[in-house]
């Protein structure tokens, strides 16, 4: 009996897999083929007389090592792809988080009072409007070292988004809610809690994604600049200085991996937190 049910087992196992990968097919195919001729392309402009950057399999080749070793390290700045990711990581993680908070807070605040709004937006739309790499010679100036340095940048080029947004996302909540909280006389902590931070959710999330796009794209420009550090960017900057582009080219191609997993991540967050009307 026992036998029985073993071998009925194996092929309903069987049978479920090929059914989810029947049902996975139509959205693997098209990247999978868009990705296929964008290599075959990119190889075959590489061929071309007076190229000058490496195809696909130059790049594997030359590389190989830090992609079937990612883990290694020899001491100092001599380290696998998989540390200097992790690295870039954790920066991104200390200064995005605080940006989060401090986003947030200051987005209720000038969304809930129209004097601080007026006083405070024009400050904020000017200091908005400034690449990344323009905070790099202003942080250096005043925290006078690499890391707090680089955490900075991505802090300050992060917050934009989450603040904005969070204003925005107060700003908008139907009259309805509030007329309900006045009905209800709700006290402040109760209208924030039940009306005004699910109203805004949306609005938060929206800039919490776009957030985290920004400070991953801020953390590589910040680690470009400054040398020394263990870290993605600092990793591009050294393989340019040495000519090995191949190696400039798989850390893009990480960078990319890493940002879309990102956007991934914070995708799922809101759709476990988010009502299911908001979704």
């Amino acid at each position: 009996m026992t036998t029985v049910q073993r071998r009925s087992a194996i092929p309903t196992f069987d049978n479920s897999f090929i059914s989810r990968l029947q049902k996975q097919l139509p959205e693997l195919v098209p990247p999978a083929i868009a990705i296929a001729i964008f290599l075959v392309v990119w190889q075959l402009f590489s061929w071309t007389p007076g190229a000058t950057l490496p195809g696909p399999i130059q790049v594997v080749q030359d590389t190989w090592i830090l992609i079937f070793w990612p883990f290694y390290d020899r001491g100092g700045i001599d380290k696998g792809l998989f540390w200097q990711i992790l690295a870039s990581l954790q920066r991104v993680a200390i200064s995005y988080s605080l940006a989060a908070i401090v986003g947030i807070s200051l987005g209720i605040l000038i969304g809930t009072n129209k004097i601080m709004s007026k006083a405070l937006d024009p400050i904020f739309q000017l200091l908005r409007t400034v690449p990344p790499l323009a905070w790099v010679p202003i942080s250096l100036a005043a925290l006078r070292q690499n890391e707090p340095a680089a955490l900075f940048v991505i802090f300050i080029t992060a917050i934009w988004p989450i603040l904005i947004n969070t204003a925005v996302g107060v700003t908008q909540i139907p009259q309805d809610y509030n007329n309900v909280a006045k009905v209800l006389q709700l006290n402040k902590k109760e209208y924030f809690l039940n009306i005004l931070i699910p109203a805004a959710l949306p609005y938060i999330f929206t800039g919490l994604r776009i957030a985290i796009g920004l400070a991953w794209l801020a953390i590589i420009a910040a680690e470009i600049v400054m040398s020394g550090i263990v870290g993605i960017g600092f990793f591009i900057w050294n393989a340019y200085q040495n000519n090995a582009v191949s190696e400039v080219i798989l850390a893009l191609v990480y960078i990319g991996i890493v940002g879309l997993l990102l956007d991934k991540l914070m995708a799922w967050v809101q759709t476990l937190i988010l009502p299911a009307e908001q979704k």
